[in-house]
């Protein structure tokens, strides 16, 4: 079976992205649901950079595992069109990408994840909650199960 692609996507692919793609990896594995790959980009990243140091330690804090090998990378037009859903931290930003699998995370959060870049450990923390809050809404609207249950 074939995983599901599913794309969180910021500015620079160091902060928010990477926080959501560890928080909603953490969550299905706690749900115990496969078929999905959870990845994350950026639309202006600076390949290789490495996760901002207070996200990392924002999601230490709350026990979600990430990478030590994270990079950030940039989004392409082939990510967008392999994946299930492209969700985006801003509204701009999705409008800026298009496509039907396109999502804004305000459509879950309802609002936009404010760029916790160059401030500190709290707006990071704050990001993060948010983030986590909204993980039940991305799993419901965007139907995410074990595939051998549908």
């Amino acid at each position: 079976m074939t995983h599901k692609k599913i794309v969180f996507v910021c500015s620079g692919n160091t902060c928010r992205s990477p926080m959501a793609e560890a928080a909603l990896r953490a969550e299905l594995r706690r749900r115990k649901i496969r078929w999905y790959k959870i990845s994350s980009a950026g639309l202006h990243a600076q390949e290789g950079a490495p996760m901002a140091e207070f996200a990392r330690q924002a999601l230490g804090e709350a026990s979600i595992p990430c990478s030590d090998t994270f990079h950030a990378r940039r989004l392409t037009p082939k990510m967008v069109k392999e994946a299930y859903a492209v969700i985006c931290m801003t509204r701009e930003q999705a409008a800026a990408i298009g496509g039907e699998n396109v999502k804004s995370i305000s459509m879950f959060a309802g609002k936009d994840i404010p760029d916790p870049y160059g401030q500190g450990l709290d707006a990071y923390r704050a990001a993060l909650r948010t983030i986590c809050g909204c993980l039940p809404q991305i799993i419901a609207i965007l139907d995410i199960e074990n595939e051998s249950e549908k």
